[in-house]
C-alpha cells in the first residue's frame, strides 16, 4: 500500500484529524471508548479508497473528508456489533469492546458511531453522500442475517453465498468508492463506474477472507473458526457440491455436530483442499480482482489509478 499512501499522504493525516473530531462526546465513558477506538484503528483500507476515488476526479474537498469520516464510522460500527453478536473478545489482536465494556454499553457504542456517521452528512447536507451509505447499511444487515438463515440449513447455493457476501461485505467498499467519487465528478456515470468497482474489489476482499480460514497464518482469528460457527463459504461450498455423497454427508455431519472438536475441523480443512475447494474460491477470487481492474483502467492512466490498483492487488496478495 506504499504508493497509496504516498499519493494520498497529506490527506489522510488531515482525515485522521476529521476522524477523531467526528467521534468526540461529551460524556466521559464514552470519549473514552472512542480514544481507544482511534488509537487500535485498522488498515484504513476504506477511507483509502473514498479518499482515492475522490481524487480519480479532482481534489479532495471536505465533502470528500466527511465521506470518508462516514465510512469508517459505519465499519466501525459493524465490527462493534459483530463482535457482541459473535461474542468475540478480541479485535485486530486487542481486547473488543464487549470484553472491555461489556454487550450492553457495546451495541449502545456502534449505536452511537452509527449516528454520529449519519449526522455528519446530514448537518452538512451531503444527501447524495448520505443517500449511498444508507443503502450499504440495509444490505449490510440484510447480508447477515440472510447468512444467518441459510447456515442453519448447512446447503449454500454458490449463487446464495454470492448475495451474502455482496451484501455484508462489498456493499460498504462499492458505497465508500461511490462516496468518494460523488464528490468531485460532476456526471453519474464515473460514480455508478466506481461504485461497480469498490463492490468488485469487496468480493475478492470477502472470498480471500474466506480463504483465510483455511491457512495457517496467523491472522487474528483462529484457523477453522468458520467451520466451528458452522458458516459455509465457497471453499466448502464447492466442496460439498462436487464431493461424493458419503463424503458429504460425513461433513455435513461434523459441521453440525463436531465442530468443536480440533481433529474433527481438521479433517474438514484437508477434505476442502484435497477437493479442490481452495483452487476454486481462489480462481473465483482473482475473476473478481481482474474484473475490478478492468473497470478502474477505464479511467486514464495517473498515479491515482495506479494507487488504486495497488490497494486492488493488496486485497488479494495480503497475508492477513
Amino acid at each position: 500500500m506504499n504508493l497509496a499512501k504516498q499519493v494520498i499522504s497529506e490527506e489522510l493525516v488531515r482525515f485522521e484529524s476529521h476522524f477523531r473530531e467526528a467521534v468526540k462526546s461529551r460524556v466521559a465513558l464514552l470519549d473514552r471508548i472512542m480514544q481507544y477506538i482511534v488509537k487500535r484503528k485498522g488498515k484504513q483500507l476504506r477511507p483509502m479508497f473514498v479518499l482515492l476515488s475522490a481524487k480519480l476526479g479532482g481534489d479532495i474537498n471536505d465533502s470528500s473528508y466527511r465521506a470518508a469520516s462516514l465510512v469508517e464510522l459505519l465499519h466501525t460500527a459493524t465490527l462493534v456489533h459483530d463482535d457482541v453478536v459473535d461474542d468475540a473478545l478480541e479485535r485486530r489482536g486487542f481486547f473488543s469492546i464487549n470484553a472491555l465494556w461489556k454487550n450492553k454499553i457495546a451495541v449502545l457504542v456502534g449505536d452511537y458511531l452509527l449516528s454520529k456517521g449519519l449526522l455528519l452528512s446530514l448537518n452538512n447536507k451531503d444527501h447524495r453522500v448520505l443517500e449511498i451509505l444508507t443503502e450499504a447499511v440495509r444490505l449490510m444487515s440484510e447480508g447477515e442475517l440472510l447468512q444467518m438463515e441459510k447456515s442453519r440449513k448447512l446447503n449454500l447455493e454458490e449463487a446464495t453465498y454470492y448475495e451474502i457476501i455482496n451484501g455484508k461485505t462489498a456493499s460498504l467498499l462499492a458505497s465508500a468508492c461511490a462516496a468518494g467519487a460523488s464528490t468531485t465528478f460532476d456526471s453519474p456515470v464515473p460514480v455508478e463506474k466506481m461504485r461497480l468497482f469498490g463492490e468488485k474489489v469487496g468480493m475478492a476482499f470477502q472470498i480471500k477472507d474466506d480463504l483465510f480460514d483455511y491457512g495457517s497464518q496467523d491472522i487474528g482469528k483462529p484457523t477453522g473458526n468458520d467451520i466451528k460457527e458452522k458458516k459455509l463459504t465457497l471453499p466448502l461450498i464447492y466442496t460439498l457440491n462436487h464431493c461424493e455423497k458419503e463424503l458429504k454427508k460425513k461433513l455435513i455431519y461434523i459441521i453440525r455436530n463436531e465442530n468443536q472438536q480440533k481433529d474433527k475441523v481438521k479433517f474438514v480443512i484437508d477434505a476442502v483442499t484435497q477437493s479442490g475447494g481452495i483452487r476454486y474460491a481462489t480462481e473465483k477470487m482473482l475473476s473478481y480482482r481482474n474484473e475490478a481492474l478492468a473497470i478502474l483502467h477505464e479511467f486514464p492512466e495517473s498515479p491515482v489509478r495506479s494507487a488504486l490498483e495497488e490497494l486492488v492487488r493488496y486485497t488479494t496478495d495480503r497475508e492477513y
